[in-house]
């Protein structure tokens, strides 16, 4: 039985790729096939039907491909689509896990035209310049306070060495290293 998670998952996919007809045929390849995503605990199955859209799957049905995703990847989509891609892993069959990779990262969602049909062109795209502002700001805060906690760690605290340190730290090895192998062939000589 579905949860309300994976019947959303898939009504959104499925939203996506009735818009982009590409993704359907790329995946309609693959009738049949099922894949699991794993969110930390959360397993949902999907296969993908005739048409190339996904539907439900089942835990007794072999899966085809698996992809692992962490855990908070349903916040990281809304600040860094890119990151959850690059944490992504895939296992299972190769066609199958390049077609979902590339099918999930060229995805593209017209939030603004979905709204518009509600509420009219003009709100809508002044709610679309806010959101876009909006995580433009919030990205901008995230760098800026992941920044100062770097500074704070390497600076302050001395919990880290700061980056002029470890730099040194490498010429001395370095230095080091050079002697040793200067001193390894003086004792070959005898």
């Amino acid at each position: 039985m579905m949860s309300s998670f994976e019947r959303l998952l898939s009504r959104l996919l499925n939203h996506l790729i009735q818009n982009e007809a590409w993704a359907s045929e790329r995946l309609r390849l693959f009738d049949g096939k099922q894949t699991l995503i794993r969110m930390g605990a959360l397993d949902i199955y999907l296969v993908v039907d005739s048409r190339g859209f996904f539907a439900a799957g089942s835990s007794k049905e072999p899966v085809a491909v698996t992809v692992n995703l962490p855990a908070d990847t349903p916040a990281k989509l809304l600040l860094d689509k890119d990151a959850v891609f690059q944490a992504a892993r895939l296992s299972g069959s190769i066609d199958f896990a390049e077609t979902l990779a590339f099918v999930f990262r060229n995805l593209r969602w017209d939030i603004e035209a979905d709204l518009a049909a509600h509420v009219g062109d003009i709100p809508a795209y002044r709610v679309e310049k806010l959101r876009q502002k909006f995580l433009s700001g919030s990205r901008e805060s995230a760098s800026k306070a992941t920044q100062n906690i770097v500074e704070y760690l390497t600076e302050d605290s001395s919990s880290l060495p700061a980056p002029r340190e470890v730099a040194a730290f490498i010429r001395e090895v370095d230095v080091l290293r050079d002697a040793v192998a200067r001193f390894e062939k003086r004792l070959d000589r005898f």
